[in-house]
């Protein structure tokens, strides 16, 4: 296909953001933790969530993206200084290569110029300060609670304290213990050479047009300045000037306009493995952006864990099933780690999903997988939409 190529179908746009977002999974050199680095540096961030029915989302998005994947892949990345923890949209993993463009955010909650969810208690802040400073890493159970009264963990003093020391920049998260945080100096956390001046407005602006397009394929000012307060305007000013340019393309899909970069469109001369069905967490980058789904992929999503149970049409916590380059159903899960077994409470089908058998051969082959990925020994399915579909059962 034409770089210059300003039109694209429904099904070209759907190639570009998969292959953008590598998924199904292309092969990486090295080992499977280099996969995992990769993974992580190209997307961007991967969302950190707590959730852990199954396993959590920041484990579930690299797996499908990196086969070999294991837990322990993002504990070692951040001993050896290759991610950091901090905020993209939410709480994330981010590569250390980009420490610098966290900056921004870090400098204005730590001028006053951005509010965090607490207030300061500089006191309390400048105490925990000298404490880590002697003592060296600490949680926030090592600060004592003097309130007696039984509160939420962010009703705590310290635990405030220790939030926004972090947001601010002064401490960071060198690892987690049984996902409790460890907080210690950024100082001693980032390594001597990682670059931390200040981006310019336009390094950052810059950076993140360029970091979402290159992990998405193509994108709108509204999805590139997602949740990042008062950036859209200055987004906006600057994809104008790219594409200007000549640095950015526009691309027509329906009827919206989106950016992408020239050689993104050379992506799609290569094949799409629309064969392989991959189980996606609902935080997975390829889905966090909601009306983004449903523009590109026509696939009304909602996570159904903060919908009360009675008015849930899938499932508490229903993972998106890719396959043959759409999304295709989603399947509520748990695993039930005491017995091994991961049970598919309910696995729902889009009303326009074909070739029924070949979706089936496809989903029992990766289910297996995704139960080993959940330590478990069996797969118990409950109910499936429609009643009609008969699954597979004897692959497992």
């Amino acid at each position: 296909m034409s770089r210059f190529t300003d039109t694209l179908s429904s099904d070209q746009a759907r190639k570009l953001v998969l292959l953008s977002q590598e998924i199904p999974p292309v092969k990486h050199k090295g080992t499977a933790i280099d996969a995992s680095l990769s993974a992580i540096e190209h997307l961007g961030y991967i969302q950190i969530d707590t959730i852990s029915v199954v396993q959590r989302a920041h484990h579930h998005t690299l797996w499908a993206r990196n086969p070999k994947y294991q837990a322990s892949h993002l504990d070692q990345l951040l001993v050896d200084k290759k991610v950091f923890e901090y905020w993209s949209h939410a709480a994330a993993y981010l590569p250390m290569r980009d420490f610098r463009f966290s900056l921004i955010r870090k400098h204005a909650i730590a001028s006053g110029a951005q509010n965090h969810w607490f207030e300061k208690d500089e006191k309390l802040m400048n105490s925990i300060m000298k404490r880590i400073e002697l003592e060296g890493p600490l949680m926030a159970k090592d600060f004592e609670n003097t309130d007696k009264k039984r509160r939420d963990w962010s009703s705590k003093p310290a635990k405030r304290a220790l939030e926004n020391l972090f947001m601010q920049g002064d401490l960071m998260i060198p690892r987690r213990n049984n996902f409790h945080k460890v907080y210690d100096l950024t100082e001693r956390v980032i390594s001597s050479d990682i670059d931390i001046s200040m981006p310019t407005e336009e390094e950052y602006i810059r950076f993140l047009i360029v970091r979402y397009l290159e992990a998405n394929g193509l994108g709108l000012a509204s999805e590139m300045a997602y949740l990042l307060k008062n950036t859209k305007p200055i987004v906006e000013r600057y994809l104008k000037e790219m594409h200007l340019s000549g640095e950015l393309l526009q691309i027509k899909v329906g009827e919206v306009n989106y950016y992408t970069l020239p050689n993104s469109l050379e992506l799609l001369n290569k094949p799409l493995s629309r064969s392989k069905l991959k189980i996606l967490s609902p935080f997975d980058n390829l889905l966090i952006q909601r009306k983004r789904m449903q523009a590109i992929f026509d696939f009304d999503y909602q996570i159904e864990c903060y919908v009360p149970e009675a008015k849930r049409k899938f499932g508490y916590f229903s993972l998106p099933i890719l396959w043959d380059g759409k999304l295709v159903a989603r399947m509520d899960c748990k695993a039930d780690r005491k017995i091994s077994v991961l049970h598919v409470n309910h696995l729902a089908l889009e009303p326009n999903l074909k070739k029924l058998d070949a979706f089936s051969e496809a989903l029992s082959k990766e289910l297996k997988a995704f139960m080993i990925f959940n330590d478990c020994k069996q797969v118990k399915i409950h109910r499936t939409t429609p009643e009609s579909f008969h699954f597979a059962m004897d692959k497992f």
